[in-house]
């Protein structure tokens, strides 16, 4: 019997490959149809509903969304939706032009753009990336300091609205997969600090490709598919920033990522697990 279990495994691997995660993506559901059909059937108008915000979408977005890495963004889309109308009149524009937010966040989104340059922040990072495919150096994260061997004191000051601060690289030829941004509490701000002229360095959100060689900043709501490449020779430098979402209540929605801060600070290597964290 074992014998013949090996014979059909090793002469068609990529067949049970394809069974065995049909089976994991279809065994958790037929479970759920079974035992909280309520539940699921309002996960599931939730998910639709956040989904179908995506411009691009196609089966392999739905499939994602709902079956891949996508899923924690569906279990926490009743959360987020709440998010959406807590932002209110703000809506939630999906890709944001600097101007879209209110002059306190331009300032101090701007005040961190020139601590990078100021500073110097890729010549400091220059050596410290080596061969590692992507790395990543947060000197704030959630709101609360990170201590780190390059020293920006401005990257340390006290923002109102800016909680995350840190630099994204992305080594020669080395590009992200699609993918989705968990929680709509913060805003996500890119900015390409070194000069990129290739236009093969770039963002995708949804149908919106944007070139880095066009415009150093790109401003998203990071819980739309999104995918970042680097198709060049040359090693990509971009400040990664999370900026609380406008709203009339910033201290409540300040006090709501807080405590999302103590609550996965203890699992935050799951959302970073395919960079190397340089320190």
């Amino acid at each position: 019997m074992l014998a013949g279990i090996s014979r059909v495994v090793t002469r068609h691997p990529q067949g049970i490959r394809y069974a065995t995660r049909a089976l994991k993506r279809v065994l958790p559901l037929a479970l759920a149809i079974y035992f909280v059909p309520k539940i699921l059937a309002f996960y599931v108008c939730c998910g639709l509903v956040d989904v179908l915000r995506n411009r691009r979408r196609t089966f392999a977005t739905l499939d994602r969304y709902f079956a891949g890495n996508g899923i924690f963004t569906w279990l926490l889309s009743p959360f987020n939706l709440a998010l959406d109308l807590l932002a209110l009149p703000f809506r939630n524009r999906g890709i944001y032009r600097l101007t879209d937010l209110p002059q306190a966040y331009q300032d101090e989104i701007a005040a961190v753009i020139d601590a990078a340059h100021q500073q110097d922040v890729v010549g400091k990072l220059e050596a410290r990336l080596g061969d590692q495919k992507r790395g990543m150096i947060f000197f704030k994260w959630y709101g609360k300091n990170v201590r780190t061997r390059i020293d920006i004191p401005e990257f340390h000051r006290p923002y109102k609205y800016i909680r995350t601060i840190g630099v994204s690289i992305f080594n020669r030829k080395q590009s992200t997969g699609k993918h989705f941004g968990p929680l709509r509490v913060t805003l996500r701000v890119l900015y390409n600090i070194n000069t990129i002229a290739d236009r093969n360095v770039y963002i995708q959100v949804g149908n919106r490709t944007h070139y880095w060689r066009e415009a150093k900043l790109f401003i998203f709501d990071d819980t739309l598919q999104h995918q970042s490449c680097n198709k060049s020779d040359a090693v990509r430098y971009c400040l990664f920033v999370d900026i609380l979402r406008p709203s009339l209540f910033p201290a409540l929605t300040s006090g709501i990522l807080s405590c999302i801060r103590f609550l996965i600070a203890r699992f935050s290597f799951a959302f970073y697990q395919h960079w190397t964290f340089i320190k």
